[in-house]
């Protein structure tokens, strides 16, 4: 088993395009590039393109790189997962996980995707989370569920 120090993690807008550019300066051990609370409604397209773009070009370094996605329930979850597929991050992270089905379905989005090698960090955001901590943490087993937020 490797272990990856994760001491310090940014957050960055993929919506802001000078914020995208900034972090490739930045000593951060872990970029996560925010589709979801971080862009408003109207600007998720050009925000999924800039970050698409920006990532293409790379120049990041070292950094872990994690795309933040939209919700599955949302109508912008797709879109997310499809940029995200294409530019190959090191995780996807998810928000709003409340169930180990959750898990697995975004496992099985992922999988038909095509993101095989990808890890899936969740974020345990509500209370139904936290009393569902341990069946969200054993879907581990059985899916590429690295981390949880």
């Amino acid at each position: 088993m490797s272990f990856r120090p994760r001491r310090s993690v940014l957050y960055v807008p993929g919506s802001n395009a000078r914020a995208l550019d900034k972090a490739r300066d930045l000593a951060a051990d872990v970029l996560i590039f925010d589709l979801e609370d971080a862009v408003a409604p109207e600007q998720k397209e050009m925000a999924r393109q800039a970050l698409a773009g920006a990532l293409a070009r790379g120049g990041y370094g070292d950094c872990e790189i994690v795309v933040r996605i939209n919700a599955l329930d949302t109508p912008w979850f797709a879109d997310d997962l499809k940029m995200a597929a294409q530019v190959a991050p090191d995780a996807i992270l998810a928000p709003k996980v409340d169930r180990a089905q959750d898990v697995a379905r975004l496992a099985g989005r992922m999988a038909a995707a095509g993101m095989k090698g990808v890890a899936l960090w969740v974020m345990m955001e509500q209370p139904l989370a936290v009393l569902n901590a341990q069946e969200i943490a054993q879907a581990a087993a059985r899916t590429p569920l690295a981390a949880l937020v």
